[in-house]
């Protein structure tokens, strides 16, 4: 199928944020082609939430309904989640349903792919392609190398292979600007009648539940349609700064020994929890640092985790990917965008992603700062109550669109966006 631009472009990965981005362009006429390093697309992932500006983002990319239908529920339910102690009686701090109103949604990782794939073509999607350099060709073209040996021609690279990007390395140079965040997460599930059975009495399988620590928290919350409460143990060290990546797997399996030990000193209802964990998984948390002032070089765009990849704590990742994605189907479907003005059209993507997606970046990372100092001198309750209002508020209530719309008029007044080389 022609595409109705002059372009050619290669997505690289195929997660979540580079089949929305292929999805978002086909459904403008624009179709890309989409390189994948593993044999299949993402049968395994976790779970993740969406928040308000993801969920516009998704609408006004045209996914939304598709998604919607491979979700845990039909339709956007109201964003609840509870912060607790995690000590002593487990005293309740702040109930943030109470206050925000404000609606999300949660989907798992392949279910949110099975949604995607069927609106692309076939042809267009390439498995065990990992993609280990961009080369500038010198004839405006670039030249995509793969690990198998092969290697492609395109006119625009969208790097969406993630915090290990290897696209990363065309905008930084020789800095990889990827760190261990010196947090690690302990992830596992649990029967939440075993919990009951065992004298739990906090609320889990309801709402998501935030157990606040000195240098750990837990996140609690329940899976849909089953009777299991997926468990998130984080525990940081705070008296290094964050250094290199760490060396060797950045997942593996811990015995449950080795983890409960973490959390002897907390109280009653996550001791329950701890005993009931038959395994963990260890995943050594990394992120983008030092933060990329552009995520555009010539025709190399970076989207997702690989320009801005974060830390869980406000579960706002994959969201600010999916608003990367929005502004580039916006920007690349423009009826006056083609292959002379590009350069033009993609600097108005640098000049709205970072500052926004970076903000959120720091925001995720302070947050976990915030869920880690419950107990510190002076971090009791109130202040606990007061740094976790509002928290999400600066993710969830931007007005994309509105920043988007105000870019391209602006963009329109520029005689070199007007003029079309290819036209002569």
């Amino acid at each position: 199928m022609t595409s109705v631009k002059d372009f050619r472009i290669a997505i690289v990965g195929g997660g979540m944020c580079g089949l929305a981005c292929a999805v978002g362009l086909s459904l403008r006429g624009i179709h890309a082609d989409v390189y994948e390093a593993a044999s299949e697309f993402g049968q395994v992932g976790a779970g993740v939430g969406l928040g308000l500006n993801a969920l516009k983002a998704l609408y006004e990319i045209g996914i939304l309904e598709p998604v919607l239908q491979k979700a845990d529920t039909k339709k956007p339910t109201l964003r609840s989640f509870t912060f607790v102690s995690g000590y002593g009686e487990h005293e309740l701090i702040y109930d943030y349903a109470k206050y925000s109103g404000q609606f999300g949604l949660g989907i798992y990782r392949p279910a949110f792919l099975e949604a995607l794939l069927p609106l692309l073509i076939p042809d267009r999607l390439h498995l065990n392609k990992k993609c280990t350099q961009v080369k500038f060709m010198g004839t405006r073209a670039y030249g995509l190398v793969f690990e198998d040996g092969t290697q492609t021609e395109t006119d625009l690279v969208l790097g969406a292979d993630g915090i290990k990007s290897a696209i990363r390395a065309y905008i930084t140079g020789d800095s990889p600007n990827l760190v261990f965040s010196n947090t690690v997460a302990y992830r596992g599930l649990v029967s939440h009648e075993s919990l009951l059975k065992a004298g739990l009495k906090t609320r889990v399988n309801s709402m998501p539940v935030c157990w606040m620590g000195k240098n750990k928290h837990l996140i609690t919350f329940p899976m849909q349609g089953t009777e299991m409460i997926n468990v998130v143990m984080f525990s940081s060290n705070y008296s290094k700064s964050m250094g290199s990546q760490k060396e060797g797997p950045w997942v593996e399996t811990v015995p449950r020994t080795g983890v409960k030990s973490l959390y002897d000193d907390m109280g009653n209802d996550v001791k329950i929890i701890m005993d009931h964990i038959n395994s963990a998984s260890k995943w050594h948390i990394h992120s983008v640092s030092p933060t990329l002032s552009s995520y555009v070089s010539g025709k190399v765009v970076l989207v997702g985790d690989s320009a801005h990849g974060m830390q869980p704590h406000l579960g706002a990742g994959v969201g600010q990917g999916f608003e990367d994605v929005y502004v580039l189907c916006r920007l690349l479907s423009h009826p006056k965008t083609n292959l002379s003005n590009l350069d033009l059209v993609l600097q108005i993507y640098d000049q709205l992603r970072p500052r926004r997606a970076n903000m959120v970046l720091e925001a995720s990372a302070r947050a976990g700062r915030i869920f880690d100092s419950f107990g510190k001198p002076a971090c009791g309750p109130e202040w606990a109550a007061a740094m976790v209002a509002g928290i999400w508020d600066p993710v969830w209530h931007h007005d994309l669109k509105k920043e988007v719309d105000e870019a391209l008029r602006n963009l329109e007044k520029d005689p070199g966006f007007s003029y079309n080389k290819s036209h002569l």
